[in-house]
Order: C-alpha cells, then structure tokens, then sequence
C-alpha cells in the first residue's frame, strides 16, 4: 500500500511569492517519494492578524481603515496569483474567488459595525477567511506547478463542538468524514490542499481551533487516515535548544521526545501546541519539524523518548532545551491563619479559574502558610479582585494577611529528558544562575521529571537564558 504524507506549511511558508515557488518544490518532490500527499496551509502571514484587527476596529465603529484592508487583501493575494498563476482563465477564476471573500470580511466587519461588538462566533468566521482564500491560492499555484490539486475547506470533515475560538474536534467523526473526503482523491492521485486552523459543528457553523490549530489540523488529518507521517514546515531549521535572538549559538536538535516538546511549548517555546502532538502520538504517527526555506536541512524528528537509537543521553547533554515566556506576574497568597484549613487552595484556582486565565507555574510552602503561582501580567488586575472577593471574610478575620502580586517576571524552563536519570542537575542548573549573579524568586518541578522552571525578575532574562544555555552547548 502506498504511504501516506501530511504536510502542514505555516504562513510565513506561504506569505509570497517567492515562498509559495518553495511550497510548490517541496510538494513536487515529496510527490516522488509519497504515493499520497495532504498539504495543510495557513493563511498568508499577517493576513489573520489583518482581518481580525478590522473586525475589532469595527467593533468601535470605526470603519475608515476597511478599504485599506480590502486593498491589502487583494494585493497580497493578487501579487502571487499574477506571479505564479500563467493561465488567464485560471487566474481570474481564483482572483474572482478570492474577491468573494475579501467582500464577505467587509459585509462581516459592517455588521460588526452596527451590532458594536464582535461575538466570539462571528469572529471565527472572520478568521476562517485567511486560510480559506490562502487555499485556494495555494490550489491554483501547485496545479501551474504540474502537480494535480484540490482546494478544500476542512469545515467540511473536521467536526467540532460549539466552543467558539478554541473548538475541540469529534474524534469519531472527524476521522470518518476525513476518510471519505480525502481518500478519493489520493487514490486519484490529486494533493488535497486544506484549510488548516478552521472545523465546523454539526450544524456547518464554522470554528477555530485555537493556537496551533493549523498544526492541529494536520495532526487530526494524519491521525484519520492514518498518515505514515506529518511535516510541519515552518521558517526556522526545526526546534531549537533555546531563542536563537537571546542566544545566537542557538542549535536545531536533531530529535527530541512528544514529552520534551510538550514542556518546551507549554513554557513558552514557538514550536508546536502540546495538543497537535495527542493525536499523532497515539496514532504513533512519525512527526518532523523542517524549514520551508532550507528544505535540504534535517530539521528536528519527534521520537518516544528522544533519541530514536535507543542510546542513553551523554550526562552533559541531559538538558536539551532553555525557553522563556516574558511579561509574567507572581500573585501570592500569604497568612498564618491559612495554616491547615482546607480548601484554600481550590477556592483560589477557582477564583483565578473564573476569569478565565491558565496558570503556568504554582509553589507552595510546606508551612501552607502561603501559595504562590504565576500569570500572565496582563490579568494581574482582575485575578487579584476574584481573590480578594473570595477571600473576603478570610482577609477580615485576618487569616490571610494579603493578596499581592510582584511586578513583571519571567518563568524560565530547562527542558531535557534524561534529567530524570542523572543526578545532580538541579545543583548545576542554580550553581549556573548564581555564577551569573542572577536570583530566584519561584521553583517549580513537574512529576514527569523532565523540567525544571523557575522565576526571575525580568531584567534577569537574557542573562539567565544565555548562561543556562552554556550547560548545552559546552
């Protein structure tokens, strides 16, 4: 049976011209060595950010920016169909098509206007229209390139619940419509060219799949088929041991385990979301992460544990990774009064569940004299009125002396694997951080072993990223 290959391109891959000659290459060649090929794109890069602004303009009444947008729209779109579409009669037919869509983001943003606000629902179908023009761009470019395609929009076989901008696919029935829209066409040998980022309830009203949903699409898509494999292809040579603009000797890693990358993007690494890797590890699907613009490159291979030779980690190499997620706040909790009373610390992740913020990173002394966790800086207003509103008899009585939060920090992470069988490396980890003169202020380590994050005053950043850096590339 042929094999079968997803291909997830970002929009950075397919934001001109001249990056879509290097989509259209790489589709070629993987046709050579892939009997069935499924391509998910983004939008153009730039163009989501474009459309949703506009509607959020609207939201406010103010529509004097829409004909700049219709008209950036159409030329960045345009400009590559002109370019890599030869065919007259094609290229109209896909400028026309586009056109449409164009027209409905000013009928939406219109409506938007005089409505004064955009429902969550309504701006799903705003952001859809990135990919949904990108698609048919993409289409039309590959078959000028002589590779049979198919634009499709994948609201029509990804099926998802209600929940607006962050949607959750129906496993069952994704994986049967995905099935039957797809596979006809690869054993017509066509190249599916999908939507990514976008599904559709059950009803047809059309949904976002939150952060990383392009690259989700493409897990969901290998998953259904099943695919042998799913490339991500996106502008940086693969994962990379930390922030090549903080650390230029930044290097790609050649591997990496689904629970290292989980760790790495969950504390704030640009790589793929932790749930685009649920899918394809369960399928036990092989997972690669390659540069559109260096195609030739390697990039970085997903693997059970790392290392796909089954070797151990050299004891210097256990850490693979450093990243970092900036504009940070510590909110604490603190009382004596606080001591053995149950339930403290459900009321208050209830209270910070309630405005609907994620929390990163928790400590709590063993005294149960205080609870410390971190935010996003951003939602340090609202947390800190959630808490004290559940707090309030608590702070009356004054079993809880305050409710504080500090100013900006950043929660830096050490990511690698074979931590959890070399000892000693959280001595190394401080003894680097003291050398460079650079405090802690929260430490933090998950059961799973495989990281260790801690907090530092922001100005600390660099400094700490680069000397924990050192520890790798030693």
């Amino acid at each position: 049976m042929k094999k079968t290959l997803v291909m997830k391109f970002g929009g950075t891959s397919v934001g001109s011209a001249d990056a879509l000659k290097n989509v259209v290459q790489i589709i070629r060649d993987a046709k050579k060595d892939w009997g069935r090929v499924v391509v998910v794109t983004s939008a153009m890069s730039g163009v989501t950010n474009l459309l949703l602004d506009s509607a959020a303009a609207a939201s406010q009444g103010k529509l004097d920016s829409l004909s700049e947008t219709e008209s950036s729209l159409r030329a960045k779109h345009f400009a590559a169909a002109d370019a890599l579409v030869p065919d007259s009669a094609r290229r109209e037919a896909l400028k026309a098509e586009i056109e449409k869509l164009i027209q409905t983001q000013m009928n939406l943003c219109k409506a938007v206007a005089v409505l004064g606000e955009a429902s969550p629902r309504a701006l799903d179908v705003v952001a859809s229209l990135g990919e949904r023009m990108s698609v048919r761009l993409l289409a039309a470019v590959v078959e000028s390139g002589g590779v049979r395609a198919e634009a499709l929009e994948a609201s029509e076989f990804i099926v998802t619940d209600g929940e607006f901008q962050n949607a959750h696919p129906d496993l069952g029935i994704t994986v049967e419509k995905t099935r039957r829209r797809l596979n006809p066409l690869l054993d017509e040998n066509v190249v599916p060219i999908v939507t990514g980022f976008i599904g559709a309830t059950a009803e047809g009203q059309v949904t976002t799949l939150g952060r990383g949903g392009s690259d989700y699409s493409a897990a969901l898509i290998g998953f259904a088929l099943p695919a042998n494999e799913v490339w991500i292809w996106t502008d940086v040579n693969g994962v990379m041991t930390t922030d090549p603009r903080i650390a230029p000797n930044a290097q790609t890693l050649p591997e990496i385990s689904y629970n290292e990358i989980a760790e790495l993007a969950y504390y704030g690494a640009k790589v793929l979301h932790p749930k685009t890797i649920r899918p394809v590890v369960e399928a036990g699907i092989g997972l690669r992460i390659c540069n559109t613009f260096n195609p030739s490159h390697p990039g970085t291979r997903l693997t059970a544990n790392g290392h796909s030779n089954g070797s151990k980690e050299k004891p210097e190499k256990v850490i693979k990774a450093v990243t970092a997620i900036r504009c940070q706040r510590l909110v604490t909790i603190e009382g004596r009064g606080m001591l053995g009373v149950p339930g403290v610390a459900a009321r208050a992740f209830s209270a910070v569940a309630s405005t609907g913020t994620s929390v990163p990173l928790i400590t709590q002394a063993s005294s149960e004299q205080s609870i410390c966790f971190a935010i996003p800086a951003d939602t340090a207003p609202s947390i800190l009125r959630a808490l004290e509103k559940v707090f309030k008899h608590e702070i009356v009585r004054q079993d809880i002396d305050r409710i504080w939060s500090t100013e900006d920090v950043t929660i830096v992470t050490v990511v690698g694997a074979g931590m959890r069988h070399m000892a000693g490396v959280s001595g190394k980890v401080f003894s680097q951080l003291g050398a460079n003169d650079v405090n802690i202020l929260a430490i933090a380590q998950g059961s799973s072993e495989v990281s260790i994050s801690f907090v530092v005053d922001h100005v600390n950043t660099e400094t700490a990223v680069k000397s924990l850096h050192e520890l790798i590339v030693r």
